[in-house]
């Protein structure tokens, strides 16, 4: 990562909530989730909280380097339906080693829906997939037994 990685950085991205994101779609096998009401699902909410914060780091990585969320802690406070515009601020409030802390907020131009802190781990792509392979043959000799 560049040493412009740094505590104070700021982002901001808005993004328009389409009927898809609401409720019922963030796991369309789950009936449990159909007749829930047609608003921004909190877990699509965590996950713009995300792509948030990765746009941020994009231009202080290197070639072949990447995110990866670890933690999040956030609070879903108001509900958005479909068509209002969610505007997510990041900023970066430490910088450790590989890891990066984030001081979130979404606004949907009428209230603040969630707020929190959010975590992302630096890593080399070529390490991770490796990883990643690895735990897959290792998930598939088990089943092999």
């Amino acid at each position: 990562m560049k040493p412009s990685l740094q505590a104070g950085l700021k982002h901001r991205f808005a993004y328009t909530v389409p009927a898809s994101k609401t409720v019922a779609h963030l796991y369309a096998e789950a009936p449990e989730l159909a007749d829930m009401p047609e608003v921004f699902a909190t877990g699509f909410m965590v996950g713009l909280m995300e792509w948030t914060c990765v746009q941020l780091l994009a231009p202080h990585l290197d070639a072949g380097e990447g995110s990866l969320g670890t933690h999040i802690d956030v609070s879903h406070k108001s509900a958005t339906p479909p068509g209002m515009t969610v505007t997510v601020e990041a900023e970066c409030i430490e910088v450790r080693g590989p890891r990066a802390r984030f001081r979130l907020s979404a606004h949907d131009g009428v209230d603040e829906i969630g707020a929190g802190t959010h975590e992302r781990f630096i890593v080399s792509w070529d390490r991770f997939n490796r990883g990643v392979a690895a735990k897959t043959a290792k998930a598939a000799a088990r089943v092999d037994v």
